[in-house]
């Protein structure tokens, strides 16, 4: 597993002082907002976070030693990255980077359904692309449907709710 994800892009400057405009690549600005240190070059070099807030869809953010316009503009399109050991996510709950690869599995017949490819923000609940050999399968992430997640194991056990697929 990578010990660095990608969490957000520095996508503007934020006025005078060195703020930037980061567009989080997370379940919420907020959830970024909560680190003291992020890192660059996909975790080789730690930056110190001086402060965070939310505005509107993206987090403002000062840099520890990012003083000016110019200094913030050098930064402009650079990736930021989190250290998953600072973070504990709660029972059930995963990095969606985890999530991409896993072989989805029919729980009842064993039926291999195929990779998960993407996983998307619906607002009520997210829904798993799963790509098969012949086709695409959308399947919602409620607990009816997901029987088992495996990160070690490399695969997700599935119950088939009737009409699922047609």
């Amino acid at each position: 597993m990578e010990k660095y994800l990608e969490i957000g892009k520095i996508v503007a400057v934020q006025g005078l002082k060195g703020e930037v405009r980061v567009d989080p690549w997370c379940d919420s600005a907020e959830f970024l907002c909560e680190f003291d240190t992020l890192y660059f070059d996909k975790g080789k070099t730690p930056v110190e976070i001086e402060r965070s807030r939310p505005h509107k869809n993206i987090v403002l953010v000062k840099i520890k030693g990012v003083d000016t316009v110019e200094d913030a503009q050098l930064l402009r399109n650079k990736i930021l990255y989190m250290d998953r050991d600072e973070v504990e996510l709660e029972e059930g709950c995963y990095f969606v980077r985890d999530l991409i690869g896993l072989t989805v599995i029919d729980s009842d017949d064993g039926t291999v359904y195929g990779r998960l490819s993407d996983v998307q923000k619906t607002g009520a609940n997210d829904v798993y692309t799963v790509k098969g050999e012949d086709r695409e399968y959308l399947i919602p992430a409620i607990p009816d449907v997901i029987v088992k997640t495996d990160i070690e194991g490399g695969q997700m056990l599935i119950h088939k709710l009737d009409g699922l697929f047609d």
